[in-house]
């Protein structure tokens, strides 16, 4: 197998971001979860202890944790006060304690998460949402990374820059601190829950009854009582940060029980605005410990973030890939739901996607076991290039390149016989070994800057000259 030519076709940069274990979010520690010998709550003891404690001592244990803690989380009093709220229905006359015991409390019911100590990798990269303030011929980013933690637990963080007109990279410097959000009050469509739930499996039956009384859409208050619709509903839900945080503070965790064990390879794309104000997608996977699923993400300004679940036979497995624009109508995306062929879908609301049939399936050595996509199309005047990922002997993942026809992408116009790029010496070690992967990259100009994950330990960027990649994929070579 011989990768396509790297010379003036593919530079690799000599950036390579690295995962930072100093990277931390607070998140809840309620040892109410456990029972001790005595059949007592954890969370009661620790509670009455932490009652118990003299007023100087409280105010002692508070300075400490403020001036050893506050550096690394934005807002940390905010955040205390929010994990305080966890458990005062669990404290008699909470109302009445003090401030720094409240506080206190709320810090022996966090605990801190390293969010990448164990990997970064899979990045996606758009244009960010402001682009005032540049040199002619720059364009600022906002890269999504997927970070993983104790537990294997996958996070979404933001990673922001600028390229410039010569198309050199640079990347601004992420704060010490992180930020998480806040939730959201969510509105749910009577319609797309009762799809969701004919397609759970199961019997719907106490599940759809309720639903025929419900109006068009409802609060989560509406489905008390049913299990069934309040585990889906919980799996749409809306999340904002703070204003003020810097956005590359910035950390999406799992927030439904669909996520609980991560949110994975986000697949950003910007479509087409309809207003003046950039607006994104992105796909990416949700995943529960037992199974996998593809579920939408929708922002305007990386602040504010609406997530919610996929229905339809081209809503299955991992990798789906919305494409920036409609076409014929459709909204349309790349989809892997046969887990190994890449193949097209489309949908009328972004919610439940139709099977459009097999675009490619695994034919060359490189990508036998099974192929994927590698972010979103990218729209080219050849065509709409898609980069594809292949997975070949020893499990060595490869990225390759394939054109689909602008007014019928159901056509393949062509594709790379051997990858545009495979794992280089110094890039085959690392958490998952012999992997360069990428969740989509950045048109600037006649480049693309595609930021990839090596062996699922770091990222590094390669920039890709278009019009070569086009001629070279209908040439066939």
């Amino acid at each position: 197998m011989t990768q396509v030519d790297a010379g003036a076709l593919v530079r690799r940069t000599h950036h390579v971001l690295r995962p930072d274990a100093t990277r931390v979010v607070s998140s809840p520690f309620l040892p109410g979860e456990e029972i001790s010998g005595a059949g007592i709550s954890r969370r009661s003891a620790v509670l009455g202890r932490l009652l118990a404690l003299p007023d100087a001592e409280v105010d002692a244990a508070l300075i400490e944790v403020l001036t050893s803690f506050s550096t690394r989380h934005h807002d940390l009093p905010a955040l205390l006060d929010a994990r305080f709220a966890l458990v005062a229905p669990h404290v008699a006359d909470s109302g009445a304690l003090s401030l720094e015991r409240r506080r206190l409390i709320g810090a022996c019911m966090s605990q801190e998460y390293a969010i990448e100590s164990a990997a970064l990798f899979n990045p996606s990269m758009v244009a960010h949402p402001d682009q005032g303030g540049l040199p002619a011929g720059s364009t600022r980013f906002v890269m999504s990374v997927r970070g993983v933690g104790e537990g294997h637990v996958s996070c979404v963080e933001l990673r922001t820059g600028v390229v410039d007109a010569s198309d050199e990279i640079t990347f601004d410097t992420p704060g010490p601190t992180t930020t998480v959000p806040g939730r959201l009050e969510t509105r749910h469509s009577r319609d797309d829950l009762r799809r969701q739930n004919e397609e759970l499996g199961g019997d719907p039956g106490d599940a759809d009854a309720l639903l025929r009384t419900l109006p068009a859409t409802f609060g989560a208050e509406a489905l008390e009582g049913s299990p069934r619709l309040e585990w889906l509903a919980a799996c749409t839900y809306g999340v904002a940060f703070p204003e003020a945080s810097a956005m590359d503070s910035r950390v999406l965790l799992p927030g439904s029980p669909a996520e609980r064990h991560g949110v994975e390879d986000l697949r950003l794309v910007e479509v087409e605005p309809d207003g003046a104000r950039r607006s994104y997608l992105g796909t990416y996977t949700a995943f529960d410990g037992e199974s996998v699923a593809p579920h939408l993400v929708a922002t305007e300004d990386f602040t504010t973030f609406r997530m919610s679940r996929l229905t339809g036979p081209g809503a299955k497995n991992k990798g789906m890939a919305l494409f920036p624009r409609r076409v014929g109508g459709q909204y349309l995306a790349l989809s892997r739901w046969d887990r190994e062929s890449n193949s097209l879908a489309a949908s009328s609301d972004l919610r439940h996607w139709d099977d459009l049939g097999t675009l490619r399936a695994p034919a060359r050595a490189w990508e036998i076991v099974q192929a994927g996509n590698c972010g979103s199309p990218v729209e080219t005047s050849a065509g709409w290039l898609v980069l594809t990922h292949g997975v070949g002997p020893m499990r060595r993942y490869s990225i390759g390149a394939l054109l689909l026809d602008l007014d019928d992408p159901r056509r393949v116009l062509g594709s790379l016989a051997a990858p545009l790029l495979t794992p280089e010496a110094d890039e085959r070690d690392g958490y998952v070994p012999n992997v360069v992967y990428s969740c989509g990259g950045l048109v600037h100009g006649d480049t693309l800057v595609l930021p990839y994950g090596c062996s699922d330990s770091s990222i590094r960027l390669a920039l890709v000259d278009l019009p070569q990649l086009a001629a070279r994929i209908l040439a066939g070579s």
